[in-house]
This record gives C-alpha cells, sequence and structure tokens, in this order.
C-alpha cells in the first residue's frame, strides 16, 4: 500500500480525494487548518514552513499538492506568491531530502487568462490575475525539479477548471444559490459558456494517477464535458429543482458598472478599518461574463473514466444544498 501525503487535504477536494483513497492508500494530511472529518490523519503545519513540511514528508512515496491561496480577494497579495510559488519551492526542497520523486499538483486553468479560444495544454500561458500568475510560477518550478533528473521523477500538473459540489461555498455555490432563490440577474445574453469540474469527478482523476504512477512529466486539463452556456446552466436548476426560474439581463456595461462600484465601496470600508468583503466585484462581473472553455481531450482520452456526468454532479449539488439543506453542516471554500 503505497503511503500517501496530501498538502492542503482538510478543505473541499483534499477531503473528497480522502474519502475516495483511504482504502487503497495509507493516507496522511498536511494542513494549516483541521480536518472536519479526518482529524486522525491530519498534522498541522505550514507549507510556507520548511521545517513542518520536511517533518511530514518523511517516508512517504508520493505527494499529492492542493495547497494553494485560491479566493479573488485575497490581502495582501504577496500572499499568492507565499503560499502557491514558495510553498511549493519548499515542498520540492522537502522532497528532495526524503527521496520522494513522485508528486501530484493541482495547478489551475487560470494560466491560460480570459477569452481564450478553447486552450488546450499546449496553449501559452497569459494569466490575468495574480491567482493565475502564482500557480504558473509554480509549475514552472516544479518542471525545473523535474528537469534536474527526469529518468526517476514523476510530475503530473493537473489544470482544473472552476470546481463545484456538495458543501462548497465557492463562486458556483454563490451563482447556484442566486439561480435557485428566483432573484438571479443575468449580466450579459447568457450566451456565454462556462467549463466546470465536478469535485467528485476531479478527485476521481487525482486517484487515477496516483494508481497509475509512472516516471515522466504530464500536464492536463480538466474540465467535465460538455460545457453549458449560462442559459443552459439556468435550464439545469430548473430541472434539478423542478421550479420555473425567471431572469432578468442586464447588459454587460451595468454589470462592471455595479462591479466597480463595490470595488470602490470595499476600499472605503478597508480604509477605515472594517475590511467587509463583497460578494460582487468588478473581477467577479468579469469573470461571470467572459467564455471560459478549455480543451480536455487529453484527459479523457488517457484511461480515466468519470465516474459522474457533468449534469449529474450538478444535480447531485443542488440536492443536496437546497432540498436536502446540509446536513453535516460543514462547508467548504472552493479550491
Amino acid at each position: 500500500m503505497k503511503d500517501i501525503i496530501i498538502i492542503g487535504a482538510s478543505g473541499f477536494v483534499g477531503t473528497r480525494l480522502t474519502d475516495i483513497c483511504k482504502k487503497d492508500f495509507a493516507i496522511t494530511n498536511l494542513d494549516k487548518h483541521q480536518s472536519p472529518f479526518f482529524n486522525k490523519i491530519t498534522t498541522l503545519g505550514d507549507v510556507r514552513n520548511p521545517a513542518d513540511v520536511e517533518k511530514a514528508l518523511q517516508e512517504k512515496d508520493a505527494v499529492v499538492l492542493l495547497a494553494a491561496e485560491h479566493r479573488d480577494d485575497v490581502s495582501p497579495t504577496s500572499l499568492y506568491y507565499d503560499v502557491n510559488v514558495q510553498g511549493a519551492k519548499n515542498v520540492l526542497a522537502a522532497m528532495d531530502k526524503t527521496g520522494i520523486k513522485n508528486i501530484i499538483f493541482t495547478s489551475s486553468v487560470a494560466v491560460y487568462g480570459l477569452n481564450k479560444q478553447n486552450p488546450n495544454e499546449k496553449y501559452p500561458a497569459d494569466p490575468f490575475n495574480h491567482y493565475g500568475k502564482s500557480k504558473w510560477q509554480a509549475e514552472e518550478a516544479l518542471r525545473e525539479w523535474y528537469n534536474k533528473n527526469p529518468q526517476e521523477k514523476s510530475l503530473t500538473i493537473i489544470r482544473p477548471t472552476v470546481i463545484f459540489g456538495e458543501r462548497n461555498r465557492g463562486n458556483v455555490y454563490n451563482l447556484l444559490k442566486q439561480i435557485a432563490s428566483g432573484k438571479f440577474l443575468m449580466v450579459g445574453k447568457g450566451t456565454n459558456y462556462k467549463s466546470m469540474a465536478y469535485v467528485g469527478n476531479i478527485a476521481a482523476f487525482i486517484k487515477y494517477y496516483l494508481q497509475n504512477t509512472q516516471p515522466g512529466y504530464q500536464v492536463f486539463n480538466y474540465i467535465d464535458k460538455p460545457d453549458l452556456n449560462m442559459n443552459e446552466l439556468v435550464s439545469q436548476v430548473e430541472k434539478s429543482l423542478d421550479k420555473s426560474i425567471p431572469s432578468t439581463h442586464f447588459p454587460y456595461w451595468l454589470g462592471m458598472l455595479g462591479g466597480y462600484s463595490f470595488d470602490i465601496l470595499s476600499k472605503l470600508t478597508g480604509a477605515v478599518g472594517i475590511n467587509k468583503k463583497f460578494s460582487v466585484s468588478s473581477v467577479r462581473v468579469k469573470k461571470f461574463c467572459a467564455t471560459t472553455q478549455f480543451d480536455a481531450t487529453k484527459a479523457h482520452n488517457c484511461g480515466f473514466k468519470a465516474p459522474y456526468t457533468l449534469s449529474q454532479g450538478l444535480h447531485n449539488t443542488l440536492h443536496y444544498e437546497f432540498i436536502e439543506k446540509q446536513k453535516d453542516g460543514i462547508t467548504f471554500e472552493s479550491e
């Protein structure tokens, strides 16, 4: 049985991954937060602290690096680089000291930037925000580590699109909640497509590569297909919840004006020490209206079979959140 350490397994994706892997691997979790489900296998530590990382990696066979600063309102922005870039470098240094040759790293399609034409894994990087930039820099550090001695090492980089699922409280949940409430305001025509990934599938994809580790370097986009546009997503919510959902369309310029207004309000409250975070911002409006489609042909042609369709993932999430009413009361921010 392989001895696997998941760094950042107390969160949304890590919890699902641990749950489906615990019978097949000896799993350990290193996280700065206690796991609400797997506290017995969790060691508290910070990826920014080399000593924490090196101690946790002793006698392990492989690393899954999930830990990241990912929200789009992180302050100061230097945290993206401290955690996502330097944290990855700390993990690699600890791997060299402990003799670990295998790592799976979750990056992000944010490395491609906005409004790209269905980029595949060979598409040039063009990140537009600090999160995307820091993920790309972390990837570069991983490739540099791999290229020093590629014959014995295994590096798998997975670039998921936005991940959703039960208990998550990220952007997709907020969007689904707005649609389900019947008070949804559609910015734009609703014909922009959104690539999404269900947490059950992304966890299964990571497990697949833990079970099929081989020396070499691989990078995959991960998206559950087919993509839905915003109008189709509203229809899916209607179908799953069996309700009619009215939607009002607002022009893009008006949505951006509202986003900038909330940006200013956020800065003003921060200046007086309140530091209130709002659910609307110019970045979120821009992301909402962008077409985010990515090519996942490589991931779906590698031998992996996704256990859920995108519709099943959405249906499971909608029923859990809005019909079953969060039975365990535990929630996670988006990964």
